[in-house]
């Protein structure tokens, strides 16, 4: 009988983190389960069940504690990284976000280092979409490799987006990066927030469900994923059929509940039209070739199947349509919520979160606020279709890495308004950091994986806490300097534009902790 494996398991108590749980649960005579969880009233409740299960570690702790994550990594042949910070905490919470992210990677990296042979232990990182930022049409087609364009504001797309250079640049031998999408799964009703009206009508997303990611975690674990898999980045989603857009979200998700449609409770202008994040995936295959995770299960039948477990008023959609304008003003009240509400900005004149989200007010007051006038967009939804737009990438993708040349690094760098200043005895290889710079004139060391196949670029010019400036956003001055990231840019804004956001409006506000 072949030796059990370890699996180190961060997150266990989230949505992601406890199905990929239950899903190694099934397969106890293959794994051993390590977890690290906060020690709650509510995580010893949850986890009860499992407290006598030989198959079953549970270290009590924290993953911003170095000597807990050791515990845990010691021993282990994977450490699937599943947990953090999420929104909408991460959205109240930023600092606290970007240490708590940054710093748990960082304890992963080096307690893997400590380990009598790190390059044993194959890791592996759960990045996100949100890294890619706002993908709305006509550039809604993307592919690892696209440049990395956290949307203002995003603070957890900043802390992962600095985390995953944390494992691309460690040095391990075996790590990967994978990107979720926004995940289905029936608590999301829960989710009643204003960040639910920080999402484009138009804009698109291809989902992935909770069940397929927990069996994409298993499945990683497998002895017949090759080598070939390792260091390097691949997007999750559910496929062809999760494909939707925001409105068809609403439509499926209230379709099923009975309500019929998002116009009988929403308004057209409620919601932004541009700086959220999503995307249809080009290479979204790529990731079901390797660890065959996906279900199929069709979309129609998934909502149906999610809807067991529902919030009280939207319970009341089935008692008949005189209950759909409460539901309206319930809504309503969610969108004008102090700080984070659309409304909010539009009531107060919130000048940063209006250009950044619309645009500007008058742009906002161009939004038909009924739904006979609001024009709705579904792209094709099939790779091959005419519309779909591949962004250039710099250099000739066809090489295998092996084979790329320093020539089709500057290449590279030319194409991103920078250099690449290493020298032919500096290359080594794809995996370890040479120096470049950028158009603004920093220099920085980043491996060319990174770069290429990462869509990583300067960290000086990544909107997190450097140099004295808090959360600073310059995306108009970094388009006219970089043609690969003006290829995200100036589809969706104005080459006239001229705008830098950070934090500072947010001072003196109540509700905003930093």
């Amino acid at each position: 009988m072949a030796q059990k494996k370890t699996v180190f398991l961060t997150g266990g108590s989230g949505n992601m983190g406890f199905h990929s749980f239950l899903e190694f649960q099934k397969h106890k005579d293959t794994f051993n389960v390590v977890l690290l969880l906060r020690d709650s009233e509510k995580n010893r409740k949850k986890f009860g069940p499992y407290m006598n299960d030989p198959s079953v570690k549970i270290v009590w702790g924290d993953l911003k504690n170095y000597d807990d994550v050791l515990k845990c990594v010691n021993g282990a042949d994977y450490v699937l990284h599943v947990g953090g910070m999420v929104s909408p905490a991460a959205d109240y919470y930023p600092t606290k976000t970007i240490q708590t992210n940054t710093t748990a990677a960082k304890n992963i990296v080096t307690a893997v280092k400590a380990q009598p042979n790190p390059d044993a232990v194959k890791v592996v990182y759960i990045g996100t979409v949100a890294e890619t930022g706002d993908r709305n049409a006509p550039i809604h087609w993307a592919r690892t490799g696209d440049p990395i364009k956290i949307s203002i504001y995003d603070h957890y797309a900043i802390s992962k987006t600095i985390a995953e250079s944390y494992f691309a640049e460690s040095g391990l031998k075996h790590w990967v990066s994978l990107r979720q999408s926004g995940i289905l799964y029936a608590e999301i009703l829960k989710n009643m927030d204003p960040i639910m009206f920080h999402v484009p009508i138009n804009g698109v997303l291809e989902w992935a469900t909770v069940e397929d990611s927990a069996r994409l975690m298993v499945n990683v674990c497998g002895d017949d994923i090759p080598e070939e898999f390792w260091r390097r980045f691949y997007n999750i989603g559910s496929g062809e059929d999760y494909r939707i857009t925001n409105y068809e979200f609403e439509e499926l998700l209230l379709g099923t509940l009975g309500i019929g449609s998002p116009k009988k409770i929403f308004d057209p202008n409620w919601f932004i039209t541009r700086n959220f994040h999503g995307q249809w995936y080009y290479d979204g295959d790529e990731l079901e070739k390797y660890c065959h995770f996906r279900a199929n299960v069709p979309v129609k039948q998934y909502f149906k199947n999610m809807m067991n477990d529902v919030e009280f008023f939207y319970k009341l959609a089935f008692l008949g349509k005189p209950f759909a304008p409460l539901i309206k003003l319930f809504m309503k009240k969610i969108a004008s919520a102090e700080i984070y509400g659309t409304l909010w900005w539009l009531k107060n004149r919130v000048p940063e979160r209006l250009s950044a989200y619309f645009g500007s007010y008058e742009e906002w007051e161009k939004i038909p606020s009924k739904w006979q006038d609001y024009k709705i967009v579904i792209p094709s939804k099939k790779s091959t279709s005419d519309d779909v737009l591949v962004l250039d990438h710099g250099y000739d993708e066809s090489k295998p890495v092996e084979e790329i040349t320093l020539e089709d690094l500057q290449k590279a760098a030319a194409f991103r308004g920078g250099e690449c200043l290493a020298t032919a005895d500096e290359y080594v290889d794809f995996y370890t950091p040479i120096k470049w710079k950028c158009a603004h004139g920093h220099e920085f060391m980043m491996s060319p994986n990174l770069v290429l196949r990462g869509g990583h670029w300067c960290p000086q010019e990544l909107p997190s806490d450097c140099e004295g400036k808090k959360f600073h956003w310059a995306y108009d001055a970094e388009a006219k300097v970089n043609p690969f990231f003006a290829q995200v840019w100036y589809p969706l804004h104005s080459k006239d534009e001229d705008n830098v956001y950070d934090e500072s409006i947010f001072k003196g506000f109540e509700g905003f902790k930093d």
